[in-house]
């Protein structure tokens, strides 16, 4: 079994897979987990051993149909009520021509406070099985809006239309990652962080993938794969 199979069947038992993305681009590492396959446990390993923002990914085209919009588009809605929000908008993201992935903030709404690693497992879990429904688009609408409430504590991250042709960061990334181990197409990632306050290294974090039996695979790689995931069985998401 190849690096990348290994990983791939590490994510269809629910094990992180820490990913690497470009040299030219944020130089990072997001430990990853299929979303359906998040528990208070995966969490707080990503707490602990990565440290950076959980976040979960929805395919962009999915997001669209159900309503979940972009972050930025929600703000520039608003600009003429809060003009600050047009000074701020993200048209200076140094490594990234495309505006943020960042979507809506959400909790379960039979979460607490929706912190707790308990309350982010749930409300991770069940939106995976929310969205990934095999109904028409009207019921997830209404399931989303019995189930959950907004704004809470886990970032949703939206892909571009196009996964790695329009956008190529961690968010379609590993969501391509989800598709290509048969999984429901939704990632939880987390950034790697190390001691200095900054990223952490990319050798450091091979090392620890070493020490904990983890997989780790580069952005490259999950390109040249997708490409032929993609002629294979004929994906356009």
């Amino acid at each position: 079994m190849s690096g990348f199979e290994r990983a791939l069947e590490d994510v269809r038992h629910g094990r992180p897979v820490l990913v690497y993305d470009f040299d030219d681009r944020e130089r990072e590492t997001d430990m990853t987990v299929a979303s359906q396959f998040v528990t208070a446990a995966t969490l707080r390993m990503m707490r602990h051993d990565a440290g950076g923002l959980v976040c979960t990914t929805t395919p962009g085209r999915l997001a669209e149909r159900i309503g979940l919009p972009f972050m930025s588009d929600v703000f520039w809605d608003d600009v003429k009520r809060y003009p600050l929000l047009r000074a701020m908008a993200p048209t200076d993201i140094p490594y990234d021509r495309t505006k943020s992935s960042f979507g809506i903030t959400i909790n379960h709404r039979d979460t607490y406070t929706g912190i707790t690693d308990d309350d982010r497992a749930l409300t991770i879990t069940q939106y995976a099985d929310t969205i990934f429904q095999d109904v028409p688009v009207e019921d997830i609408r209404r399931d989303m809006g019995e189930r959950f409430r907004a704004p809470g504590h886990v970032h949703l991250l939206n892909t571009t239309d196009r996964i790695l042709v329009n956008r190529r960061g961690h968010t379609e990334l590993c969501t391509a990652l989800m598709y290509m181990a048969g999984v429901k197409p939704s990632a939880t990632i987390c950034e790697m962080m190390g001691d200095d306050g900054g990223a952490m290294p990319r050798d450091e974090v091979e090392a620890y993938a070493e020490a904990k039996g983890l997989c780790f695979v580069t952005g490259s790689e999950i390109l040249d794969m997708w490409e032929g995931f993609r002629s294979e069985h004929g994906e356009d998401v």
